[in-house]
């Protein structure tokens, strides 16, 4: 079983001096967690520890799929009834600035063990509380076709002392890999998805009668 992980300076990390400064964080020396590999602690550590990790996953790791940051939807920015464009209805900003992954290989497949982070602002219509985020990740092939997809509710908690939450997830998805393809010809893409109610400021459709009480998919 081979073992691989990329994007966090090789998971291992000691200390990071904060980049957001004393109003946020407090400031000084923050201690990395001593978790290796792939992990919602050392994801979350990395988003909170800004300019002090390479951003992005690291996509020269032989074997495993590169894993990226979909560059048109890494931001999101949620108005008050759908007003797009307009500073003072903005209700939160979403970003996305840390992945990671690793990988288990099998004859035939890859088992991916795959993970980001980032951070929410609050903007004038925001509240404290939480905050849902819409995130898909999907896996092209050699031939740019998508060939597997996932899609992530994202729940922040917004502190009423800060107008900054962070937020972290690690997934597992298996990959089967087509003849005469290795696991390298495979990428692997994360960004908001923009097309979700939770993205337009919007509520959700209500239930279907016969949806009610079912069992939630994801």
């Amino acid at each position: 079983m081979t073992s691989i992980c990329a994007g966090l300076a090789g998971c291992g990390l000691s200390s990071m001096t904060s980049g957001l400064g004393s109003g946020i964080l407090g400031g000084g020396a923050v201690s990395a967690p001593a978790a290796k590999g792939v992990s919602e602690e050392l994801l979350l550590h990395a988003a909170k520890s800004d300019g002090e990790v390479v951003t992005g996953a690291l996509g020269s790791t032989p074997g495993c799929p590169q894993m990226l940051i979909w560059a048109r939807e890494k931001h999101l920015t949620v108005y008050e009834g759908g007003r797009t464009g307009d500073g003072l209805s903005i209700i939160h900003q979403g970003e996305i600035t840390k992945v990671a992954r690793e990988c288990e290989f099998a004859p035939g497949q890859v088992t991916i063990k795959f993970g980001f982070s980032g951070r929410v602002l609050m903007g004038p219509k925001g509240q404290p509380g939480i905050v849902q985020l819409p995130v898909s990740a999907f896996i092209t092939d050699g031939n740019r076709e998508r060939v597997q997809s996932d899609t992530i509710k994202v729940d922040v908690t917004m502190p009423p002392d800060t107008p900054i939450g962070y937020f972290s997830t690690v997934r597992t998805l298996t990959l089967k890999i087509q003849e005469g393809a290795r696991p390298a010809d495979y990428k692997l893409f994360v960004g908001f998805d923009k097309a979700s109610p939770e993205a337009t400021g919007q509520p959700a459709p209500a239930a279907t009668p016969a949806a009610k009480g079912g069992k939630r998919k994801g």
